[in-house]
């Protein structure tokens, strides 16, 4: 059978899928039109694609009409030496003679196609032979004279395709459900979908809480940033329920472990159980006594208190948190974070817990390939109230174990000095030359065992890990999420006397601050009194309250603090505000087209016409990105063309330059990029004017590997990929056009740093369903060609 492929008829040949395969079809007669391309085959390459098998070609995204280069071939052989390609050799075969084997025609022509995969080792060459009966039965290489052109294409540009053959060897066999199925991530999740149901009219959120000012601990507006530190100022967010954006079939090649320390290699220990009598030395009593003053000095801090939410509607019916870290306690101090004490901060930041925690704590590198995740300058921490024990409210298996941790990781040398201390070095000349007694130690052979359940993932903090690039996001305790919940949908039935029915938790974002107060995302599934489903997806705020009183002594005392739900003063997200995707091009007409397709499918999936495609073009010559953009079904688009050499941050200022509404959102883009369907709707949601912007974690592909397949690792420290209120970017003066010219790399951190400068925050989620496709460099805007090494 023959897909797409009007030329040719019926199949002779073709074997099964191997990282070699020659096919031949059935072709009309000969014609003079054909005679004129003989002495040369079509060769199509697709460079920097891994893999061994044909199979594994036909995942690459651009197979087959979109290669990286189209050339010719005067003969069925070619030996590049290269490695990681893939080639499809193709054209017409005129036989010289009759065949045998099976049946050929000399009258005849003959399509054909060859297919390779060459992985990255092993010799790389293609040669298709036949056998001559006239010459004593030797195969020699097919050459010029018995070969011709399917097509020419010297004068045809990269984005026209429509004259590439596709034969049934050209797609892929193997279903996209088996393939799913490895990976978690690709499980059906109702928030993919969430943008499909009716958002709730907005008059029935008004006056459902109290208001309160929106001022979180963790913004630093006007506070002096050293280059490329925004990075330690940014916090990930808490997801209700588990959106499985943890890679767990890649954790056998990165297995993280949250943290190392004496605490949580003690917790994986075996518990015995049964009576064991053991001869203690002086030194197990000391070091035993220590550790029992320890635990003792800590044990304050670790005190659980009943909280009050919705003004003491709900009393204590579900723990949300733990007291605060006490004034004046180490941690407290090494925690706090202060605007006006700029000295007292740079001493604090040598606690070594904190070093531990943010990896040496050193102020990041402007990125560059070698050293994205090195570190140079001063010891500088981002101190603030979100590192005291309210830094996990709700998460009530792992404060205890967090707190503990960071005083064992403390303690862990002086343990080490009670070692050598505890058995004094006995003089030589004192020395008692009678053998001590040796005791043979009793075992009981009837002990068994316990092992406690460990779950690393609730052990993460909301720290950006460097090191682990496979966790996904923060899981937010259920009881921490469903209190709040339950406890707002009390208040907006109170107000609208029990119109709305919870008919399911779709997702909840908690922004710890364990100050001042969390804010909550929440999105709910409700159905109103007449049946119909609705969407709340609504930002509130579970304010702290210390309300101080008086005991017998008539001293004011401070007591456990209250979480009061309200409505936080300005923090809105507007659902009707037009995103503005922009990204700059140059000669990357394969990928141009991909990104257009793909928005395409997001108009046609969502019908949502609220989004700008925006294309700024450095004077691409391998397609005419206009032409594409008007034949193309997207609402709403705009095209900018400019000269000289791509520079990103230039073309990305050029298009910001060309909207015009100040309360938009400027989406920067890549040009690599597979949106999910709901990624506007994800967008709006996520930016808030004057407030925050939004800077979505990415899935980073591995090479060979597809959205279907998605094994590669989450772009931890990249924020290239960047929402924005036009307003805001703006006022904080855009992109930086003069600095970064003809290079890349460094400006998303360089506008990070005025962001949060700006005093908005970021907010830090892994997206769902959101690649980065891999994709080869070699010719790519200013890269150039060397010599060839053969």
């Amino acid at each position: 059978a023959v897909v797409a492929f009007k030329r040719c008829g019926q199949m002779v040949m073709c074997p099964a899928p191997a990282n070699t395969m020659l096919c031949l079809y059935h072709c009309p007669p000969l014609s003079p039109l054909t005679l004129q391309f003989k002495g040369q085959a079509n060769l199509h390459v697709f460079e920097d694609w891994c893999g061994t098998s044909t199979a594994d070609l036909r995942k690459n995204l651009h197979y087959p009409l979109y290669p990286h280069s189209r050339t010719t071939v005067q003969k069925l052989a070619v030996s590049p030496q290269w490695t990681n390609y893939g080639l499809r050799i193709f054209g017409y075969l005129h036989p010289y003679t009759d065949g045998t084997a099976f049946t050929l025609s000399a009258q005849k022509r003959y399509f054909f196609e060859v297919i390779h995969k060459q992985n990255d080792r092993g010799t790389d060459h293609v040669e298709v032979a036949w056998q001559l009966l006239d010459r004593s039965f030797r195969f020699t290489v097919i050459e010029s004279k018995h070969i011709s052109l399917y097509v020419d294409e010297s004068d045809l540009r990269m984005s026209y395709v429509t004259h590439i053959p596709q034969t049934a060897a050209s797609h892929e066999h193997t279903s996209s459900k088996q393939r799913r199925a490895a990976v978690d991530m690709l499980r059906e999740d109702p928030r993919d979908t969430l943008y499909q149901v009716h958002l709730i009219n907005s008059k029935f959120l008004q006056g459902i809480l109290p208001d309160c000012t929106y001022n979180p601990t963790y913004t630093i507006k006007d506070y002096p940033l050293l280059r490329y530190q925004g990075l330690q100022f940014v916090q990930l967010s808490y997801i209700y329920p588990n959106d499985y954006t943890r890679l767990t079939h890649m954790e056998g090649e990165n297995t993280c472990f949250y943290p190392e320390s004496s605490y949580y290699k003690k917790m994986t220990e075996f518990k015995y159980e049964g009576s064991v009598k053991k001869v203690e030395s002086k030194k197990t009593k000391v070091r035993s006594a220590k550790r029992q003053k320890v635990k003792a000095t800590i044990k304050p801090e670790q005190t659980n208190s009943s909280a009050l939410i919705g003004n003491g509607e709900i009393k204590a019916k579900q723990q949300l948190g733990v007291l605060p870290q006490r004034p004046g306690s180490k941690q407290h101090r090494n925690r706090r974070y202060s605007k006006t004490n700029h000295t007292q901060i740079q001493k604090l930041n040598e606690s070594p817990v904190e070093s531990q925690d943010r990896h040496d704590g050193a102020v990041p590198q402007k990125p560059t390939a070698a050293n994205r995740q090195n570190t140079r300058g001063k010891t500088f921490k981002k101190e603030s109230y979100l590192r005291g024990e309210w830094d996990h409210a709700g998460e009530e298996d792992g404060d205890h174990n967090r707190t503990e941790s960071r005083g064992n990781a403390t303690r862990g040398d002086s343990d080490s000095m009670w070692e050598q201390q505890g058995d004094m070095a006995m003089d030589p000349d004192e020395e008692d030359l009678t053998p001590a007694p040796v005791f043979d130690t009793r075992v009981n052979w009837n002990q068994t065992f316990q092992v406690n359940h460990l779950d690393l993932q609730s052990r993460r903090s909301d720290w950006i890990d460097l090191s682990c690039n496979v966790s996904g996001n923060l899981l937010l305790n259920p009881s921490d999420a469903l209190t709040v919940v339950y406890a707002f949908m009390d208040r907006l039935n109170e107000k609208h006397k029990g119109r709305f029915t919870l008919v399911r938790v779709l997702n909840v974002v908690k922004r710890v601050d364990g100050y001042r107060g969390s804010r909550y995302l929440l999105e709910l599934e409700l159905k109103d009194a007449n049946g119909q489903l609705l969407r709340l997806t609504h930002y509130i705020y579970t304010l702290i309250r210390h309300n101080p009183l008086r005991n017998q002594d008539f001293i004011f005392e401070r007591s456990q603090p209250q979480l009061v739900l309200c409505n936080p003063v300005g923090f809105r997200w507007n659902p009707d505000a037009t995103v503005h995707f922009i990204v700059p091009v140059k000669n990357q007409a394969r990928w141009v087209q991909q990104l257009i397709t793909d928005m395409e499918e997001v108009f046609r999936e969502t019908g949502d016409s609220n989004f700008n495609l925006i294309i700024t073009d450095y004077g691409s010559t391998d397609m005419d990105v206009e032409q594409v953009l008007q034949k193309s079904s997207l609402p709403r688009y705009q095209y900018v063309k400019l000269s000289g050499n791509f520079e990103r941050s230039a073309g990305l200022q050029a298009g910001i330059d060309l909207i015009h509404d100040d309360h938009s959102i400027v989406f920067l883009c890549d040009l690599h990029i597979h949106f999910p369907s709901s990624i506007v709707d994800t967008i709006r949601k996520h930016c808030v004017e004057g407030y925050m912007a939004f800077a979505p974690i990415v899935l980073r592909l591995n090479c060979g590997s597809t959205p279907s397949d998605a094994r590669g690792y989450w772009e931890v420290n990249g924020f290239g990929l960047l929402g924005i209120y036009k307003s805001d970017l703006d006022a904080i003066g855009g992109m930086n056009t003069r600095e970064f010219r003809e290079r890349w790399g460094g400006e998303d951190w360089e506008l990070l740093d005025r962001i949060l400068q700006g005093g908005l925050e970021v907010e830090r989620i892994y997206l769902r369903n959101f690649f980065h496709h891999y994709h080869s460099k070699r010719g790519m805007w200013n890269r150039k060609m060397s010599a060839s090494q053969t």
